[in-house]
């Protein structure tokens, strides 16, 4: 019994780091398995299959679309003459401050008559409005040969600018018009409805 504690500890020790337990590893991997998530094995066949489906598609489409856009150099288009008109000589053609006042009207002129509602009962009115509207491109188009003819003079750039300003004023007397008839019209339903 000489032994040294110290010694007798140790080998002890040693002896139980040695020897496990019947049936650890088992209960290990069990608790180990509890406490992972359970995650559901979902079956993503059908997620592969839309994939593959769709880069058919594409495949598909881009060469259709390739084939479509090689044919499109051998299309004849005829010339169209209002496009023609568009490249005609202007007063904005002369300086910049010019076209944009040219600009600055036709966009109103255009912006108003797309606001314009046509109804049966208007008809007859706006059509008026409009042969006036068509008398006075008519005009303008005549000035703008004269301009092109003759070079630019104070006169027919002050006629020009006066013919879009008539213009675009016809519009909006005409929308006042439209919208003082609709007033009545309203106002004859709620007599009507009283």
């Amino acid at each position: 019994m000489e032994q040294d504690l110290r010694e007798m500890f140790k080998k002890e020790k040693r002896e139980q780091q040695s020897i496990i337990n019947n049936g650890h590893e088992e209960r290990f991997l069990e608790k180990l398995q509890q406490s992972l998530p359970k995650g559901e094995k979902t079956n993503r066949a059908w997620l592969k299959v839309a994939v593959s489906i769709m880069v058919m598609l594409s495949v598909g489409v881009s060469y259709f679309l390739w084939n479509n856009n090689s044919n499109v150099g051998s299309t004849v288009v005829e010339s169209d003459p209002i496009n023609e008109k568009q490249t005609e000589f202007t007063f904005g053609d002369l300086s910049p401050d010019l076209k944009k006042v040219e600009n600055y009207y036709v966009a109103n002129i255009n912006l108003e008559l797309a606001k314009l509602e046509v109804s049966p009962d208007t008809k007859d009115l706006i059509d008026g409005y409009m042969e006036q509207l068509n008398n006075l491109n008519i005009e303008y188009k005549t000035l703008n040969a004269e301009l092109k003819e003759l070079g630019p003079n104070d006169q027919t750039i002050t006629a020009l600018i006066e013919n879009l300003q008539l213009r675009l004023q016809l519009l909006q007397k005409l929308k006042r018009k439209l919208n003082d008839l609709k007033l009545s019209k309203n106002e004859q339903i709620n007599e009507n409805s009283i």
